[in-house]
């Protein structure tokens, strides 16, 4: 492994707590960071347990607003906010995955409070300062140190009853993050080793998760997994995966995790060859023999997700939408990304078939 000899690195300002019964001190957390009322923000499915966490924050809690939709519609934003001006609220505590969470940090964009994270799938957004919304089948996305939540809860024993298949999906878009973050400009040592200690987290923990859901170890290594891969992304800058994702899901309003697990073995067979580094990486995590993104996309193979974008809804005429998204205002990336690249890339998710690198030389940083 080769020694990245410049990089910088800037700690995020958050507190994670990790562990069984977390919630537990979810009362006293709030009283820490001298939130009087704070609204609890959720999805539809998930307003039991967010009844559950408004019950801990007693003569402190505000009201649910259980409106939280995938890709942050920009006006369920608005109502959110105005929910939490009508309670009085001063703090937010979001409860679930990525909808949840970006719906949370829409609030705290518009109307500076801070936000407690209690992550119920392996989404990973609740470690990072990004942000994002749709308006009129766009999305828009940005980094903001006031969207960052101020604190993270994890327990496992909150995800033991989230599906086979969406923890399957959950997980892949976790990976996401750190196989991105690999390759990201601004990588650095750390983060790079937490990348990959999560994507093997999460290789490891996966297929057991989907056989035995109920397993509280399968599931902490899952969450352990998330929390590296959300960290790993929230340090570092997004890049092609990340662009196409958020382009195809905000404009054809597809399923974000499913979206992004789909997608990753293809993204990675268009970087693969242009960052070395990033490859052994992901090739020693997944302890393989082949190249990064064939051994991702085995490992897809193996779970109960989606497996082509045709299977969740894109189509054949759908590329030069998504192609056109995706070439406006690109993010870095470690090889140039041209509308030829975009449209082969596109075109083997569509199918789903199994990815080819090209130019695949011989690793001097594996």
């Amino acid at each position: 492994m080769s020694f990245q000899s410049e990089f910088g690195y800037t700690a995020l300002p958050m507190r994670v707590r990790f562990g069984t019964d977390v919630l537990g001190q979810l009362r006293s957390h709030i009283a820490e960071l001298g939130i009087e009322r704070a609204i609890v923000v959720c999805t539809p499915e998930q307003r039991t347990v967010a009844e559950s966490v408004l019950a801990r924050l007693d003569d402190r809690g505000a009201g649910i607003f259980d409106r939280a939709e995938m890709h942050v519609p920009v006006e369920v934003a608005d109502d959110a906010v105005r929910f939490a001006l009508d309670r009085g609220a001063d703090g937010c505590v979001v409860v679930g995955g990525g909808s949840s969470v970006g719906l949370g940090k829409a609030i705290a964009l518009q109307h500076r409070m801070p936000i407690i994270a209690i992550p119920t799938t392996y989404a990973g957004s609740e470690m990072t300062p990004v942000w994002g919304s749709t308006r009129d089948g766009h999305k828009q996305t940005g980094s903001s140190p006031s969207v960052l939540p101020a604190l993270v809860l994890y327990d496992p024993g909150l995800t033991t009853t989230l599906p086979a298949e969406l923890s399957a999906a959950s997980g892949m878009n976790a990976m996401a993050h750190a196989v991105e973050a690999l390759y990201a400009p601004d990588a650095s040592p750390i983060i790079s080793l937490m990348a990959e200690e999560g994507i093997r987290a999460f290789a490891e923990a996966l297929p057991r998760v989907v056989t035995d859901p109920r397993n509280i170890d399968h599931r902490t290594r899952a969450l352990y997994g998330a929390w590296l891969c959300g960290a790993s992304l929230g340090a570092t800058t997004m890049s092609l995966h990340h662009k196409l994702c958020h382009a195809i899901g905000g404009t054809l309003n597809l399923p974000h995790a499913q979206t992004h697990a789909i997608v990753l073995p293809y993204s990675m067979a268009y970087n693969e060859s242009s960052a070395p580094a990033a490859r052994a990486a992901v090739r020693r995590a997944l302890h393989a023999d082949t190249s990064a993104a064939v051994a991702l996309w085995e490992l897809t193979q193996g779970l109960p997700i989606p497996h082509a974008l045709t299977q969740i809804g894109m189509t054949g005429s759908d590329i030069d939408t998504v192609v056109e998204q995706a070439l406006r205002n690109p993010y870095a990336n470690p090889r140039e990304v041209t509308e030829e690249g975009l449209r082969g890339l596109l075109q083997d998710a569509l199918a789903g078939r199994r990815p080819t690198v090209s130019d695949l030389r011989t690793e001097s940083a594996r």
